[in-house]
């Protein structure tokens, strides 16, 4: 790494004091009146624990029910630049900021939708089978995203009258077989201590680009099914690890397993591209 003030390969002189833009602090309600707060930290120059590379690091993290005792992270990224340490790369960032501000409300909407479809799939299930996990499922939801619930539950009334009727009105037929809902998708717990988060935030990218990866082996056509099954059998345990709901596996030594294993395999599979 060169020293500090040294020419870079980017073209700047800058000391890396000076490369940390102007954050954001940002409240926002979404479509369903649930409140959040989007919070975009430029951190300057870092090196990242993942590639072993010096970048440019912007950390995004949003927080929904900001304000009320059940307020939680719902989301948490980095987005890492390429490490050019001049006065003009800031300016560039501080408009990659107000983007990625933009596209956090996105997110936002993005992961509301998904969790009502979740919700309405525990209201259904725990209909036809009174199953009473599924309805502390549902209750939990209802206490965490009260907003969530009641428009879930709106949308499930209204899909039944409309079901209902178009049922009176269709010709009486041998009834097909009720198609199953797809599974909910997984919840991703932020947790609110930094070091466990970032630790959550690298595995959530590992998987990002292991996947990325594997697709580019797949169309290649250098893929083999051993490789394959590995990575799914590994991103499903992962992918599990982050919802938090085994709580003796949700602490920094399991992460730190986890994030590991994902990381070799995905050198393994960059290693095969080159």
């Amino acid at each position: 790494m060169p020293p500090e003030g040294a020419e870079l390969p980017g073209g700047g002189a800058l000391d890396r004091r000076l490369c940390q833009v102007v954050g954001l602090n940002q409240n926002c309600a979404s479509a369903a009146g649930t409140l959040y707060h989007v919070q975009i930290e430029d951190r300057g120059p870092v090196l990242d624990r993942v590639t072993e590379t010096e970048v440019r690091r912007v950390n995004v993290i949003v927080y929904a029910n900001y304000g009320e005792p059940n307020a939680r992270i719902v989301h948490g990224r980095d987005h890492d630049f390429p490490d050019v340490r001049t006065q003009e790369y800031n300016r560039i960032l501080e408009q990659r900021i107000q983007e990625l501000a933009s596209e956090a409300r996105r997110i936002i909407e993005e992961k509301e939708q998904r969790q009502v479809f979740r919700i309405k799939c525990l209201i259904r299930e725990y209909y036809l089978t009174k199953n009473e996990d599924r309805k502390r499922e549902f209750e939990e939801a209802n206490a965490v995203y009260p907003f969530l619930f009641s428009r879930a539950f709106r949308e499930l009334k209204q899909e039944r009258a409309l079901l209902e009727s178009a049922e009176a009105a269709a010709p009486r037929l041998s009834p097909d077989p009720e198609p199953q809902p797809e599974a909910p998708p997984t919840d991703v717990l932020y947790p609110l201590d930094a070091e466990l988060r970032e630790r959550v935030m690298d595995i959530e990218r590992i998987i990002i680009e292991l996947g990325q990866d594997l697709q580019k082996l797949k169309a290649r056509g250098e893929s083999n099914d051993i490789l394959l099954q590995t990575c799914r059998r590994l991103v499903t345990r992962a992918k599990e690890s982050l919802t938090g709901r085994d709580v003796s596996e949700f602490n920094a030594r399991r992460l730190e397993v986890t994030r590991n294993s994902l990381l070799t395999t995905w050198r393994q599979v960059r290693s095969l591209l080159k």
